[in-house]
């Protein structure tokens, strides 16, 4: 699905939602779901693209395959919890939007550490004792 396809499914349900939230707030909030579920998984081709690229990108630095892993999971935290975040603001849960947001954050801290660790190794080898 290219951008304008996604552009116009956007419009398309903002219209439909716009309309829907006068009489039916809970179906806006569920058509809003629905159309961010549709809009992910016509993206899951560039997606895994992209995971394609950085496991290529790994593998010819020669590092540990962990860490393409672990950076994979890293932005699909981030995506899903920024998804996730937008999808409790737009039902009027900001609060709630901030615990998904604080649970992405906490959730990527615990993957990047192993990551982090693994830099500093490398720097500290590198530096003369």
């Amino acid at each position: 699905m290219t951008i304008l396809q996604i552009f116009a499914v956007a419009l398309l349900g903002l219209l439909l939602s716009v309309l829907l939230r006068r009489e039916r707030p809970e179906m806006a909030v569920l058509l809003s779901i629905g159309l961010g579920v549709v809009v992910l998984a016509a993206l899951l081709r560039q997606i895994g693209s992209l995971l394609d690229l950085i496991t290529g990108l790994v593998a010819r630095a020669q590092l540990d395959l962990r860490y393409a892993g672990s950076l994979t999971r890293i932005i699909g935290i981030a995506y899903l919890t920024e998804f996730g975040a937008q999808v409790c603001r737009d039902a009027g849960e900001g609060n709630l939007a901030g615990k998904v947001e604080l649970a992405g954050k906490i959730s990527i801290l615990v993957l990047a550490v192993p990551i982090v660790l693994a830099v500093l190794e490398t720097l500290l080898r590198l530096l003369p004792a």
